[in-house]
Formats: structure tokens, C-alpha cells, sequence
């Protein structure tokens, strides 16, 4: 047996988060255990977990410090609520049955634990490290995540700890609102205005990014720290170079030209994905769309048919957009641009649009919040709580 579980519960400076691994004493979780025990490390001294002292629990458990026990208030409390709730997690799930059959004498657990130095309150220390240390154990030996859910999940949630989270666009519609703007402070007061909400996306435009550069990125997110930001680039030649530099800068997604040659696309969006942002192939002048995406080795994330602010006279004309997700392998995302209004907000969709991107209409509104908010209500999308911590699947 050789299993591995992990838990976090709780929150403020008394969170509790655990990582354990759950194995055979003859195997090399015993090897582990054995040489924890016997090879002492200042400010991690391992200790076995006592439901009290002189009361081993079984299997034998063996606490590891993440953090450097440094002060006697830690080392106290790691001697007493955490030691006492990690013996007593692992007593209860043998009277729950967790363990089945299993020889309590034959198995032994390595649980690494995190204790905040500010942490200060022991019922909290206590209740957290027993729910974390149960819950670990459990996923342990239901061998938690599969595939399944991992894969689901790994989009919807933010990591707690980190304090903001990396939005992706696993729930069309979006509405990507473009700045296409030249003024720092009217970039400011429209990012200000704009309504916050999971299906809202933000677009540093062509223009804003020839006038600050990539700098104008961390300049946004100074305003809107969670928002999915795409760098319309435009990238035509050096794809990979560029597409790095937007992702060194902290965009979400990189814009290239569909104009650019194969190479420079298939590089761009192979950067991309080493990076973990999006691409985007912008259309713009592309007669065949299809054509492009159907030549290319690699796929992009999103496709945006695009028509220009200076033919916004001519009708809107998205083309085949089921040949070109189903050209992609199905997992493409389809953006339409181009004077897009409130009252065609559904034609697009209806033509299988996933991402409606709007620029005037709600930038150089009088009204930025509710310019934006009539688009969002012709979506008709619940926003989803991203801040989610899921100890229950």
C-alpha cells in the first residue's frame, strides 16, 4: 500500500493543511517513516502522534513541521493541539472503519503539517488539524481525485491561500469588453466602471498596447486583480518571443494575426500553452478561416471573426462557426467582434458564438456600468462563485 492524501480546513493564521502519505511498514513509506524518525532536523524535529502521552495512536503516525518551529508558543502547540488532533483523526477513522481489515500494526502514516507562527488560538489549531487530518486520510484511501473530477475542477476554483484567483473560460457566454484606448486616465475610469462579474472579460486593444506597451497589463490588474486579460498583439512574425512577453506581463490570452505565416501561428500558440495563457487567432481580413485552422498542426484556444471598425457599415457575416470548433477538435472557443450592438447580442450566439467582444458601445458609453450590464442580461448567465474551497465533492 502506498497512498496519499492532502486537506486544507479552516482559515486565518489557525488554518490547518495537511499531506500525508499511508503505507505498508515493509515498504517504502516505512523506509520513510523510519529514516524521519531517526534523522533530526532543527525546527522540524518529526513526533509521533499521542492521543495523550503514553497513548500511541495506530497506525503510527509520524507529524512533520512544514514551517520552522523557531519559538516555544509553536513548539507547544504542535506538541499539544496539533499532536493531540492528528492522534485523534486517525483513532476515530479506525472506529469508523476507514481502514477495513487492514493491520493497524502492518501500516504507517507521514502527515506534514502546516502551522502559521501567528497562529495562537488552540480550539481553533485543534478542530482544524482533526478535520484536515481526517479528511486527508479519507481521500487517501479513496484514492481522491480521479480523473474525472480533477479534471472538471481544475478550471472552477482558485487556490484559497493565494488571495486572487486565475480566471479561465470554462462557462460561455463571455463578454470581453475591448480597450481600445490612448488615455491612461479614461482607461482607468472604465475599468472603475465596469460591473464585476465572472463573464466579463477584459481586452487590452491594439491601440492601448502600441501607446503604453505591455506595461498597460499589470496597470489593469492594479484596478481589476482577478480579471481575464487579453493582449491584443496581433502578433505577425516571432510568435514565440511575443507570445512570452505577454505572458511575462500577466495577460490570460495573447491576440495573433491570422495573416501571420503557419510557423509564426503554430510557434505563438505552442508558447502559449508552455505559459498556461490562451491564443487567440484573430481573423481580421482572413477570406477563409476555416482554411487556416483546418492547416494548422497545433490549435489555438479562440477564434475571432472579426470585422473592422472601418468596414462597420457592412453587414455582420460569421461564417461557419460548427466547422470551425469542429476543425479545431471541438474544444474551440469562438469570439465575434465588430460594432457589435446590444439588440445582436443573441444573433451572435445563435450563430454559436461563445464570446461577444464589444468596444464603443460600452467604452465611450456615458454609462459604463450599465452600458456593460445590458450586454450581460442578454446573456442570461449565472455568475459562479470561483472563491469556492471544496472539501466535498
Amino acid at each position: 500500500m502506498y497512498l496519499i492524501g492532502e486537506a486544507l480546513v479552516g482559515d486565518g493564521p489557525e488554518l490547518a493543511h495537511v499531506d500525508l502519505i499511508l503505507g505498508d511498514k515493509e515498504g517504502p513509506v516505512g523506509a520513510a517513516f523510519a529514516n524521519a524518525l531517526s534523522q533530526l532536523s532543527a525546527g522540524h524535529t518529526p513526533l509521533l502522534a499521542v492521543v495523550r502521552p503514553n497513548l500511541l495512536a495506530k497506525p503510527a503516525t509520524l507529524i512533520i513541521p512544514k514551517v520552522t518551529l523557531r519559538k516555544g508558543a509553536q513548539i507547544r502547540e504542535m506538541f499539544g493541539p496539533v499532536q493531540a488532533a492528528v492522534a485523534k483523526a486517525v483513532a476515530d477513522c479506525v472506529e469508523e472503519g476507514l481502514f477495513g481489515k487492514s493491520d493497524l500494526e502492518s501500516l504507517v502514516i507521514m502527515a506534514s503539517i502546516y502551522l502559521d507562527p501567528a497562529a495562537a488560538d488552540y480550539n481553533k489549531i485543534y478542530r482544524y488539524n482533526y478535520g484536515a487530518t481526517k479528511l486527508a486520510l479519507s481521500r487517501a484511501m479513496e484514492k481522491f481525485p480521479d480523473q474525472k473530477t480533477l479534471l472538471y475542477e481544475k478550471d472552477r476554483a482558485a487556490h484559497a491561500v493565494m488571495g486572487f484567483k486565475v480566471q479561465r473560460l470554462w462557462d460561455p457566454p463571455y463578454l470581453q469588453v475591448a480597450l481600445d484606448l490612448v488615455d491612461m486616465h479614461k482607461v482607468h475610469s472604465v475599468l472603475a466602471e465596469l460591473p464585476q462579474n465572472d463573464h466579463l472579460i477584459i481586452e487590452a486593444g491594439t491601440p492601448l498596447i502600441k501607446r503604453f506597451g505591455l506595461s498597460i497589463i499589470p496597470e489593469i490588474r492594479k484596478v481589476r486583480p482577478n480579471a481575464f486579460i487579453i493582449a491584443d498583439m496581433k502578433i505577425l512574425d516571432t510568435g514565440n518571443l511575443e507570445a512570452r512577453m505577454a505572458a511575462d506581463a500577466s495577460a490570460d490570452a495573447v491576440v495573433i494575426s491570422g495573416l501571420a505565416p503557419l510557423p509564426t501561428l503554430e510557434k505563438a500558440i505552442a508558447e502559449a500553452k508552455k505559459t498556461g495563457i490562451y491564443s487567440v487567432i484573430d481573423m481580421l481580413n482572413v477570406p477563409e478561416p476555416l482554411k487556416v485552422i483546418k492547416a494548422l498542426k497545433v490549435k489555438p484556444d479562440i477564434v475571432e471573426l472579426h470585422r473592422a471598425i472601418d468596414a462597420e457599415s457592412s453587414e455582420h457575416a460569421w461564417g461557419d462557426i460548427p466547422a470551425l470548433k469542429k476543425a479545431a477538435g471541438g474544444k474551440l472557443l469562438v469570439a465575434t467582434a465588430g460594432g457589435i450592438r446590444v439588440d445582436g447580442v443573441k444573433k451572435a450566439f445563435a450563430s454559436g458564438a461563445d464570446i461577444i467582444v464589444v468596444g464603443r458601445a460600452i467604452t465611450a458609453s456615458k454609462d459604463v456600468h450599465t452600458a456593460a450590464d445590458l450586454f450581460l442580461e442578454q446573456m442570461n448567465k449565472e455568475e459562479i462563485d470561483q472563491f469556492r474551497v471544496m472539501t466535498d465533492f
